[in-house]
């Protein structure tokens, strides 16, 4: 019989951590140079309290960081990896004993995606289309791990779930139409 040793102060410890996973990406946030936060995707289970802690503080330190500088910081008990692409900064948070260049990896094949769906993604694509964003993140990567590495997969099942939402939308509007000419 297997008996939990820990005591209810560590259980507590761990529980305000930022990366309680053993390998993986944390968190990924998508931030302006203005400090807004465009996306936020969690992997791990944390309080909104924490994640807000959490949101604040690292836009803190990748907004204050010069454009020379490193792209990886520590903090806390883990790392920050961010990669900044025209007017935002894609960060993520990995535990300690991750690879940040991989990470890095990661952050550019999704702005490469982001970039094929899109066309040349900006801003103002991601804010207007958060559904799609996410869309392609959730194609890519699955509880802070890589899932999908070829951008032409992730394309192809982003552009599947498009037709169909097409062309749920277009029986829905024909729908519609033939109930409005039925009642006239």
């Amino acid at each position: 019989m297997h008996e939990d040793t820990d005591s209810l102060p560590n259980a507590l410890h761990r529980s305000t951590q930022l990366h309680d996973r053993p390998n993986g990406i944390s968190f990924l946030l998508l931030i302006s140079r203005q400090g807004r936060v465009r996306l936020a995707k969690w992997y791990t289970t944390m309080s909104t309290r924490n994640k807000n802690k959490i949101i604040k503080d690292v836009t803190q330190l990748v907004l204050a960081r010069r454009t020379r500088m490193c792209n990886f910081l520590e903090y806390k008990d883990s790392k920050v990896v961010y990669r900044r692409y025209a007017s935002l900064f894609f960060v993520t948070g990995i535990g300690h004993s991750d690879n940040e260049l991989i990470t890095l990896e990661i952050i550019h094949r999704y702005v490469e995606v982001l970039d094929r769906y899109f066309g040349n993604v900006c801003e103002l694509d991601l804010i207007f289309n958060f559904q799609k964003a996410y869309s392609i993140l959730d194609e890519l990567i699955i509880a802070g791990e890589m899932q999908e590495s070829s951008k032409k997969s992730v394309l192809r099942a982003v552009g599947q779930s498009d037709s169909i939402e097409e062309a749920e939308t277009s029986e829905d509007s024909l729908a519609r139409l033939s109930s409005g000419h039925a009642r006239g």
